[in-house]
């Protein structure tokens, strides 16, 4: 497997997150971390990038399912 490196105009496309919120959530540890490449350079995975959306994109099915009365235990009897 081959590590792309993505620029942060890439990672901004692909997350549709602003400068701002991308920094935000590195510093919360939420998103991942930049790779610093020279002194004014830094890049990241893209692999990490796309984990970390696919990991939303999964979480938003296992919260739409824990969130129903079926998933709570809850039944309607009649």
């Amino acid at each position: 497997m081959t590590n792309k490196i993505i620029k942060l105009p890439k990672v901004m496309e692909m997350t549709t997150f602003c400068r701002t919120t991308i920094y935000r959530l590195i510093k919360q540890g939420e998103f991942p971390r930049q790779i610093k490449l020279a002194e004014r350079s830094s890049g990241w995975l893209e692999s990490e990038v796309s984990d970390y959306l696919e990991t939303k994109i999964n979480s938003r099915y296992v919260e739409s399912h824990t969130n129903t009365d079926e998933a709570k235990g809850v039944t309607h009897d009649v």
